[in-house]
């Protein structure tokens, strides 16, 4: 078999697939976790719609409308969370830079759970962009709606709010 054919078929085995739950993956220790320094797993996307942006810390202001419409919207947290996780590895900036722009943010959005990232592992086992914004939502059983990569337009905001209505 030709070495590009093996690539492809291994690329293909970690991409998701829509309507489905994504195989689990945890974040701990050297990959990361959450700020609080506990571990996070990919396995908490449930019971509830949950839209996770995963950004480079270079590009946060990317998709930053979305957050300001999501908190326009006003989504009753008994039935949608939102987690940012911070792709920590696609940037320069050492991670001690980035804190207290992470704890600012956690202040702004008291009820988004933050997740630093530290070893890009979304990045190899989801085929989610590297130096970018990312924007997935998962359903109440933890199935994958949607994903976005890079900026979102108004008409795909709009789609993602309507989405968003239509699985809470």
């Amino acid at each position: 078999m030709k070495p590009f054919v093996l690539l492809s078929i291994a690329v293909l085995s970690f991409a998701m697939e829509m309507g489905k739950p994504p195989e689990g993956i945890v974040l701990q220790e050297e990959s990361g976790g959450k700020i609080s320094g506990k571990p996070f797993s990919s396995s908490m996307l449930t019971e509830k719609a949950h839209l996770l942006f995963y950004v480079d810390p270079d590009e946060k202001e990317l998709n930053e409308h979305v957050s300001e419409a999501l908190k326009k919207e006003r989504f009753e947290r008994s039935r949608y969370a939102s987690v940012t996780v911070t792709n920590m590895a696609a940037t320069r900036l050492p991670n001690f830079a980035i804190a207290p722009k992470r704890k600012e943010k956690q202040e702004e959005y008291p009820d988004t759970l933050y997740v630093k990232e530290l070893q890009s592992v979304l990045v190899k086992k989801r085929d989610l962009e590297d130096d970018s914004s990312n924007v997935l939502l998962f359903g109440r059983a933890g199935k994958l709606l949607l994903v976005k990569k890079g900026k979102l337009s108004d008409e795909k905001v709009q789609n993602l709010l309507g989405l968003i209505r239509a699985n809470i």
